[in-house]
């Protein structure tokens, strides 16, 4: 009976070694979909994530092109790179879509969000708010004698960080669009 010899330290052929490999790192992704605007298509694509388990962490669909009736579907997802990889595949296997970019990888993007914010306050909150939405460079879109709503685009991350500046303030409700994106240059 021979034994297997590894060497003292090595963890190279050790069952026990848990340390992440580039593979188990997950990477939030920024995925666009050109599909024909029809009924069910958004289902079929939004079924695909679903079914498999995966996570939407937005998403946005709107009409791009009126005479040739596609439309562009924008999702942001995460996980390991093999993962995404098999998502664009089977992305591209649907029959209605057209092309499949994933815009996190080929190269800079731009990427715009959409939100609105309902602050409830009076006195000095109220101050507060209007000066943080000024710094954000947020509209007011609507005011009462009691709250604002405030108009706000930029990166999901500037829309965070407003919206965790207006919680002590008296945020009330919060909509938001979702990832538009786009990738820069021709």
């Amino acid at each position: 009976m021979s034994a297997l010899k590894i060497k003292k330290g090595s963890t190279k052929h050790s069952a026990y070694n848990l340390r992440p490999t580039f593979s188990d790192v997950e990477e939030s992704h920024t995925i666009a979909v050109v599909v024909d605007n029809e009924p069910g298509v958004l289902a079929r694509v939004i079924g695909l994530f679903s079914g498999r388990g995966y996570n939407i962490e937005s998403l946005t669909v709107a009409e791009v092109d009126h005479t040739g009736h596609t439309s562009r579907i924008t999702i942001v997802t995460n996980g390991t790179p093999q993962v995404i990889e098999q998502i664009k595949a089977q992305l591209g296997r649907i029959v209605p879509v057209h092309e499949v970019h994933d815009l996190t990888v080929e190269g800079a993007a731009v990427e715009r969000e959409l939100a609105l914010l309902k602050v409830h306050g009076d006195g000095e909150k109220r101050v507060e708010a209007l000066r943080l939405a000024d710094i954000f460079r947020a509209n007011v879109v609507d005011s009462t004698l009691e709250s604002f709503v405030f108009e706000i685009t930029g990166t999901p991350e500037k829309i965070d960080a407003f919206a965790d500046l207006m919680r002590p303030l008296g945020l009330e409700e919060v909509a938001r669009t979702g990832v538009a994106a786009l990738s820069r240059g021709i």
